[in-house]
């Protein structure tokens, strides 16, 4: 394989995996499992593309005493390889692997959006003439046999090492969801995790009001008290933390659906933006929104803080990067 060609791989498989990686962030229903096998198949292929970029590029580069490009391919390969080493350390385990209060999880997603921006000053000098298609453009004259051989051969490494993954999980005992998260013991309350690190606000529960405004007839503002007058419910949800755990137990809360109906929403009405005072919102189609929950307890207890009180959202099928903490508005629209 040239190094044209394998510089052309490498771009392939980062785009491909950064693409299925941001998109399994929000991938919570049965149905987006094959994602997940994609992002670990690519992960192994990945991995063993950017040592064989190393093996070639770093003795050369000290040859020739480049060490700016020297500097910057070692940053990049090392981003590389602690975003895969963390994922297939994740799988391989069979736990929950911490670094203090960080998982390997959301570790190995800040090494993989470390990738972007390095990868683009690796690009810029000389680099992005090397990703446009030979002038024979894509075909079978465009790639030889020992691309094509080359490239089945990452592959192969990439089904091999996805494969010895999974393998030591089970010998280690470990189970996780189809998202790669690992399952937490049923009907507990929630660890108090932000997956970027944003601090807890301070909200005042006495003060504090829930306004459901937009594409409505009777806009509400809502106490805690009178939200929980329009009568709470308890519904069993699986919470499926972004940072690497997942957990099966009952909220209590009112029923989105009835602050709707409440509000008049209209009738043409297509979507529910749920927002928190931190300003993050999730955006859901109306139908979808009538079957989530604002929910105020969790596991027979009031909500804690570091939950989402005194409101949260409670979104089955969806990641929770989507379960909006600390909600003060319903804005339908």
């Amino acid at each position: 394989m040239s190094a044209a060609a394998l510089d052309r791989l490498l771009a392939i498989l980062i785009v491909a995996q950064l693409a299925t990686g941001l998109i399994s962030l929000r991938a919570g229903t049965p149905p987006t499992s094959l994602l997940f096998v994609v992002h670990g198949l690519l992960a192994g292929a990945l991995l063993a593309a950017v040592a064989l970029k190393l093996w070639r590029s770093v003795p050369k580069a000290i040859r020739a005493r480049r060490w700016t490009a020297l500097a910057v391919s070692l940053v990049l390969g090392a981003a590389a390889c602690a975003a895969m080493v963390g994922g297939f350390a994740w799988v391989a385990s069979g736990r929950i692997l911490s670094i203090g209060s960080w998982t390997i999880l959301t570790l190995h997603v800040w090494a993989a959006l470390v990738l972007v921006p390095v990868a683009v000053v690796h690009l810029v000098p000389r680099r992005w003439r090397v990703l446009r298609p030979p002038a024979g453009g894509l075909g079978t004259r465009a790639i030889s046999r020992r691309t094509a051989l080359a490239t089945m051969s990452l592959g192969a490494v990439g089904v091999a090492a996805w494969g010895a993954a999974n393998a030591a999980e089970r010998l280690f005992g470990g189970s996780r969801r189809f998202t790669g998260s690992r399952w937490r013991p049923d009907g507990g309350v929630p660890p108090a995790t932000t997956f970027f690190g944003e601090a807890t606000p301070r909200v005042d529960p006495v003060a504090w009001r829930l306004s459901v405004t937009g594409r409505v007839e009777r806009p509400l503002s809502l106490s805690l008290a009178e939200l929980a007058a329009v009568g709470l419910v308890e519904r069993e949800a699986i919470l499926d933390c972004t940072s690497g755990w997942a957990l099966r137990t009952t909220w209590a809360g009112v029923p989105l659906a009835r602050l709707l109906e409440m509000a008049g929403a209209a009738g043409d009405a297509r979507r529910v933006h749920v927002r928190s005072v931190t300003d993050w919102y999730a955006e859901l189609p109306i139908a979808e929104a009538r079957g989530a929950l604002l929910a105020t307890g969790v596991a027979g207890h009031p909500l804690p803080v570091g939950n989402g009180a005194p409101c949260r959202l409670v979104a089955p099928g969806r990641r929770g990067l989507e379960w909006v903490k600390w909600v003060d508005r319903v804005e339908v629209s």
